[in-house]
């Protein structure tokens, strides 16, 4: 007789909020560097998107909003896995568009090359922690990947 593993919705449901918060931990630690980093190659300190009260909740924000996305291809698509190898990237890549504009601008003091490249980098981070993090919170058909 073939056995059936069904997890009871607690246990998922916890799971995927441990696994969730560990990415959360993870990629506003690593962003804290990144930004350490670029100050210390030489973007300004008071660029105010490199401090914590602001990186922060943009980290988290991104996150919530990459499991959001994951989730709901993982739920509406005949092949997530197909989708999301070319939706995370693209998305990346959008994201970087205001980055970019903020350089070519400077609509927020001292912005500089290095400021943005470290913006640009932790965009990177939530994308390289998220996507791990998500299969292990929604695993449902996206194996493949």
């Amino acid at each position: 007789m073939a056995s059936v593993n069904v997890q009871h919705p607690v246990a998922v449901g916890r799971r995927r909020f441990v696994v969730l918060a560990a990415a959360a931990v993870v990629a506003v630690v690593l962003n804290y560097l990144v930004a350490f980093g670029a100050v210390a190659l030489g973007a300004d300190e008071s660029f105010r998107p490199l401090t914590a009260p602001v990186f922060m909740p943009f980290t988290l924000i991104g996150l919530a909003a990459g499991f959001a996305g994951w989730t709901a291809v993982v739920r509406r698509s005949a092949r997530p896995a197909a989708v999301l190898r070319v939706l995370v990237p693209v998305v990346l890549v959008l994201s970087m568009i205001p980055d970019l504009l903020l350089l070519a601008t400077k609509f927020i003091p001292d912005t500089s090359g290095t400021a943005v490249a470290g913006l640009m980098v932790m965009h990177v981070v939530v994308t390289a922690v998220g996507v791990p993090a998500y299969r292990l919170a929604r695993p449902e058909n996206v194996r493949a990947m």
